[in-house]
């Protein structure tokens, strides 16, 4: 990835919270015919390893943990909110117009060997785990004991665990750090007005980001 060293994010706390807030990530393995993606929710351990264990489960009649065992290198990437930022936002632009259209983000590459864990309880208490997580905020939390034992054991029958320890965590914090505090807070001040959350949660980054241009 690409990082000029204004958007760089290498705080390991920064990083572990985008994996936390959102779990969704590409799991990017090289298997018999080439790249391939696999969009996989994580458990993330930020305690295990120096950076951090990843833990999720694939379907078994995915090929990929089959794959892996030949190339068990892995590229996760977990993307956290992104907008469009319109180069009329910023007060220069009207000033001296130059200014083009960009695209602010975040974003973490996740990278380790992958272990496959074959066993079903391994893949019950994680299943158990995620779930606690995702139904937090229900107000009657689905659980794995509100369905019947033997189709829950049919269901973890049908998946297959995987864990990576990861080797290396980078960070990309695209906020307009590169432009001036006026031209960044008009642009801040833009999403602010939209009625997307994700829109919103750019500009708070973009206006908690140290500037590198002023």
């Amino acid at each position: 990835m690409y990082i000029p060293a204004h958007f760089e994010e290498n705080r390991l706390e920064a990083l572990h919270r985008l994996i936390a807030d959102y779990p969704l990530g590409s799991l990017v393995t090289v298997g018999p015919n080439g790249l391939d993606a696999n969009h996989v929710p994580f458990e993330f351990d930020a305690g295990k390893g120096p950076h951090g264990t990843l833990r999720a489960h694939v379907a078994r009649a995915n090929p990929v943990w089959q794959e892996v065992a030949e190339r068990p290198d892995a590229l996760v990437i977990f993307q956290g909110p992104s907008a469009y930022i319109s180069p009329t936002w910023y007060p220069s632009k009207h000033e001296t117009h130059r200014q083009v259209p960009t695209y602010n983000y975040m974003v973490v590459h996740a990278h380790g060997p992958i272990v496959v864990r074959d066993d079903e309880a391994f893949v019950r208490g994680l299943v158990a785990r995620l779930t606690r997580k995702m139904e937090a905020g229900e107000p009657v939390p689905w659980k794995m004991g509100d369905a019947p034992a033997d189709y829950i054991s049919q269901m973890l029958g049908a998946i297959v665990g995987i864990e990576i320890e990861l080797t290396k965590l980078t960070g990309k914090w695209k906020l307009s750090q590169n432009k001036a505090s006026a031209d960044r807070r008009g642009a801040a001040d833009a999403l602010n007005e939209r009625d997307s959350d994700e829109q919103r949660a750019v500009a708070d980054a973009m206006l908690a980001a140290p500037p590198n241009l002023d």
